[in-house]
């Protein structure tokens, strides 16, 4: 059975060791900027969350109307609101 130390070393190395390998500690000068998201980024992701809260707020029938699983009414929806946009 492995001493407290022990134990104590290996969990700090499973938490520690993979954020080093994904490279989540480094904030030095080799890491790149953050792009800015562009308006297209932008545009999807407004009509991403927008379609999400017309979803939550539909009751089980009304889903089940709609179309019973979110890909698909994901899918009619963005189609919806880009119409309207044009």
């Amino acid at each position: 059975m492995p001493s407290p130390l022990l134990r104590a070393c290996l969990a700090t190395l499973l938490v520690v060791a993979p954020a080093a390998v994904l490279g989540q500690t480094a904030s030095g000068p080799d890491v790149a900027p953050r792009r800015e998201p562009s308006p297209r980024s932008l545009a999807a992701r407004e009509r991403q969350r927008r379609c999400g809260a017309e979803w939550r707020a539909l009751t089980p029938p009304d889903k089940a109307a709609q179309g019973p699983r979110w890909p698909q009414y994901y899918s009619r929806c963005v189609r919806r609101l880009k119409e309207q946009r044009a």
